[in-house]
């Protein structure tokens, strides 16, 4: 069903005849009225609210099968922000943003943990695989990116393909993803500041007896570093762009430096045992460390800020990600060579490295630029991440409130307020460890759906593919996905049978090779992903892995955030979005709502 867009003047239902013909008049920026927090008819008052609640289970169904537009995504919901943002971005801005955006946020902060506790000297496999998964999905990023260039990202891409409701749990997934990534960045940031003045990474955290391990640790550091990256993020793209390129052309700089003086300092001897924590343990530090890759999707998220496109994003993906690959790989290796792993310091690696040389001074530089790195990478992902949040607004998920543009700035302030006070609350008890399982389980989750997704948009077209090749197509798609979760469930299960491994592997190749020979629907209009359907599923298949290589107290609290996030959809987002795309049938909800309470009155 297409998503039309809402009318103004539904926003003001008992005023439509006479707003309906004239000029909208300018808004102030700074308001805070019921009516822009909640302006769809089910929550016009008490009544209309529990006549829609006694609706949900049709607006439910309605929702599961609704699939926006293009033209919605790109033109109708553009509206609800009121204020255009700037196009001022180029390809070159977008490789320093790709470049800040992920070259800090994890590298810095997870390396140390996942070597000493995970993968050992095998961590370099470990960053080798999450690099060729994270590579994967930039193509699926970038494909969607060059044809919908808008601030949605994934979450407008899977509500396209996939429908309202899978583009809520990604939402809801992508706030997660949001304010769990910015609370650890800043817990990060908070350990290596520390590291530079005391040997204690918790040196100036504060301890709370009486709260559980994990959360007992106040960060008031993180906090304040939070703020004021944000801050600046809210002044305007293009100042942030600034100030992110000149930051990454020294932390490039440094990067350099880590890698030649790990090569010279270091010893052979330091890498063996390879794999002191077998091959599953460099399988969980793959699953962890993907959190070093993220921040490319917030490339793509850019796109409604960029001038061209078609072109700009693909060399700002998939060129700064192959290379970041790379460098990742050498500076894992170079840090093995110089620390044993039982020695690595879980919270601030690479400088307690250098200490361990004798290279104190090198210490507080690599140190300095660590800050400075995973600084930009909280910049970048502030301005990504409000970009998502804008378009889960502009959808009416959340209050759409949050998608107003600023007029000066051209930017969200109050989405960037959104993520900014809930990272920062969660900056301040939660422990690094506890952030990046969540995390990594939630991003990982979000690019298997937009493997799925592309896909669809391939062999899938609404009044346009057969009935017959439609059914074809999803039973190769269940073979994928069945398959990659039963070799998944055999290593999880520590069962090193090859014959499982071969059946299910079987099944994966015979669901893509399914799908390799059934017509295409659709074709890129400019760029697209080379060797479908083998690369989404490939894709597909590793997410899935990497997914089952996480902790079984990462599922659990992704479960409880899922289970709060569908509480949430029952009671307000579907009513909201049901709205958005029925406006006709609105002014009868608030009439059969009066009703209903001038009957109980």
């Amino acid at each position: 069903m297409t998503i039309q867009e809402y009318p103004h003047h539904l926003k003001t239902p008992l005023n439509a005849s006479t707003m309906e013909d004239s000029p909208k008049p300018q808004k102030q920026y700074w308001r805070f009225s019921k009516q822009d927090f909640f302006p769809e008819p089910s929550f016009h008052n008490f009544s209309t609210y529990k006549h829609a609640l006694t609706q949900t289970p049709t607006r439910i169904k309605n929702r599961v099968f609704s699939r926006s537009t293009e033209s919605s995504e790109l033109i109708q919901l553009k509206k609800e922000s009121e204020n255009e943002m700037k196009q001022c971005l180029t390809w070159w801005d977008l490789i320093w943003l790709g470049f800040g955006s992920v070259v800090g946020s994890g590298i810095f902060s997870i390396t140390g943990q996942e070597t000493r506790l995970n993968a050992g000297p095998g961590i370099i496999l470990s960053y080798a695989m999450s690099g060729f998964s994270a590579l994967l999905s930039v193509f699926c990023y970038t494909e969607f990116a060059v044809d919908i260039p808008i601030a949605g990202g994934s979450f407008s891409f899977l509500r396209i393909e996939l429908g309202d409701f899978v583009a809520f749990i990604a939402a809801g997934n992508i706030l997660l993803e949001a304010i769990v990534g910015a609370a650890g960045l800043g817990r990060s940031w908070s350990s290596y500041f520390a590291s530079i003045i005391s040997k204690d990474a918790d040196f100036l955290r504060i301890k709370i007896g009486f709260l559980a391990d994990g959360f007992n640790l106040l960060d008031p550091l993180a906090v304040l570093v939070l703020v004021l990256a944000n801050g600046v993020a809210m002044t305007g793209t293009r100042n942030t762009s600034i100030l992110n390129m000149v930051s990454s052309i020294v932390s490039a700089g440094v990067i350099l430096f880590i890698i030649v003086v790990g090569f010279i300092h270091g010893k052979s001897e330091n890498l063996v045992p390879f794999f002191p924590f077998g091959a599953g343990g460099v399988f969980r530090a793959a699953a962890v460390v993907y959190w070093s890759y993220t921040g490319f999707d917030m490339v793509a998220n850019l796109a409604e800020e960029t001038k061209k496109p078609s072109r700009d994003i693909p060399l700002g993906l998939v060129g700064s990600m192959s290379v970041i690959s790379v460098v990742y790989c050498l500076m894992a290796l170079a840090l093995t060579m110089m620390v044993k792993y039982t020695e690595v310091d879980v919270n601030a690696a690479y400088s307690v490295a250098f200490e361990g040389i004798g290279m104190n001074w090198a210490k507080y530089l690599v140190g300095i630029c660590a800050l400075k790195g995973m600084t930009t990478s909280m910049l970048v992902g502030s301005m990504g991440q409000s970009r998502y949040t804008t378009q889960i607004a502009r959808a009416h998920m959340i209050p759409p409130w949050f998608a107003l543009v600023h007029p000066k700035t051209g930017t969200p302030i109050y989405a960037t307020l959104l993520t900014t006070i809930t990272s920062c609350v969660l900056a301040l008890f939660t422990s690094l460890d506890v952030l990046s399982s969540v995390f990594s389980f939630s991003t990982l989750s979000i690019f298997m759906l937009m493997a799925v997704a592309l896909l669809v948009r391939r062999y899938y077209v609404t009044d346009v593919t057969l009935k017959y090749d439609l059914v074809k197509f999803l039973l190769c798609l269940f073979v994928v996905i069945g398959s990659s979760i039963g070799a998944t469930v055999l290593w999880s299960m520590n069962e090193k049978v090859w014959v499982g491994y071969t059946v299910t592997g079987g099944f994966w190749l015979l669901g893509t090779l399914g799908m390799a020979i059934l017509p295409k629907q659709r074709h890129p209009k400019v760029w697209g992903v080379p060797l479908v359907p083998w690369i989404p599923s490939l894709s597909i298949g590793m997410n899935i892995f990497l997914i089952g290589s996480l902790g079984k107290a990462a599922f659990y609290r992704f479960i409880i955030c899922s289970a709060v996030m569908l509480i949430y959809y029952v009671l307000v987002g579907v009513h909201a979005t049901y709205d958005m795309a029925h406006p006709d049938k609105q002014e009868s909800v608030i009439e059969e709502g009066n009703e209903s309470s001038n009957q109980v009155s």
